[in-house]
């Protein structure tokens, strides 16, 4: 087992698992990890197929800031179920009912404590916090925004990817899997170099799943990918972004391959508050949180920064 495995791999012992329930009555798997003498509370959202066990580096050092962390998996994956009859498909028709979710639970979570309150989105996370920012269906005192899934990344282009998905999700079942799923070597590594760089963190992400097969998420359906443009080409052009009041802190990687970077740079100049950083090629793929210990550095000191200031001690 690699150093960082041997680190990561467990949960805090002061790490709390439990459900939330939607108003729909559909259980979400929740994870706290509470500070003592809080400076403040952070719900911390990940990407599509995501679970909170991958973030525990980053989880963890926000935590020994103080500050206390949230987070539950999203509807149909990790522990919280699943919207397709096959569970290695991430199935989904309309985003709405992530951004309910996320409003949903808001209102109960900053009702259980103290503030402020700040919340992290990564990836399909931040598309889900950027979107209820715009829609006011959150109020947090700022939030972070991880390479944003704002508008997914094709060799197509965005007007032919939409098109093609649409044709493709219409054609037959729209819940089937929009590519195969392979176990292969050369699969897995050719996934894990699209996250991040980081041999390690990769190797880390793979011994959860294999800890808890469940878990584990594969392909997006086609009704997922046709939605994922159609909605990314909604938010990019939502009018509602340049009334957003929130300070925003975006941080974006270059040469991401699975969401278009050019996409969040034309957002964030959107954006009345928003600070962005870019990271270089050779520094990140789309996982910016969990790639090698320098670009975690730089990111998380822009993090603490913020946060800093959001506490009021910047």
């Amino acid at each position: 087992m690699n150093s960082v495995t041997a680190l990561s791999s467990r949960l805090p012992p002061a790490a709390v698992l439990g459900d939330w329930t939607a108003p729909d009555g559909w259980r979400h798997r929740r994870f706290d990890l509470a500070a003592e003498r809080a400076r403040g509370r952070l719900l911390f959202q990940g990407g599509r197929s995501d679970v909170f066990e991958k973030y525990l580096e980053a989880i963890g050092h926000l935590h020994a800031r103080g500050w206390s962390v949230t987070s539950f998996d999203w509807r149909g994956q990790g522990g919280s179920g699943r919207l397709s009859p096959d569970p290695r498909v991430g199935h989904a028709t309309d985003f709405s009912v992530f951004v309910r979710d996320l409003a949903a639970f808001w209102a109960e979570w900053t009702a259980e404590g103290e503030g402020p309150h700040v919340v992290l989105g990564h990836s399909m996370g931040g598309h889900m916090t950027l979107r209820a920012l715009a829609e006011g269906a959150i109020d947090p005192a700022g939030a972070i925004l991880s390479a944003p899934m704002i508008r997914v990344r094709s060799p197509f282009g965005a007007w032919a990817s939409t098109r093609i998905a649409r044709y493709m999700a219409g054609k037959g079942d729209p819940a089937r899997p929009a590519w195969k799923w392979s176990d292969e070597q050369t699969a897995v590594e050719r996934r894990r170099r699209r996250l991040t760089l980081d041999n390690a963190r990769g190797q880390d992400e793979r011994w959860w799943y294999d800890d808890k097969p469940d878990l584990e998420l594969g392909p997006p359906s086609w009704a997922w990918i046709a939605e994922a443009f159609a909605a990314g080409a909604a938010l990019e052009n939502d009018p509602r972004l340049e009334r957003v009041r929130t300070p925003v802190l975006m941080l974006v990687a270059d040469a991401d391959k699975l969401v278009d970077a050019r996409a969040s740079f034309r957002v964030a100049a959107k954006l009345p508050r928003c600070e962005l950083v870019r990271f270089g090629a050779a520094e990140s793929a789309h996982e910016i949180l969990r790639e090698s210990l320098p670009v975690q550095a730089r990111a998380f000191a822009t993090i603490d920064d913020f946060l800093d200031r959001m506490a009021g001690r910047g």
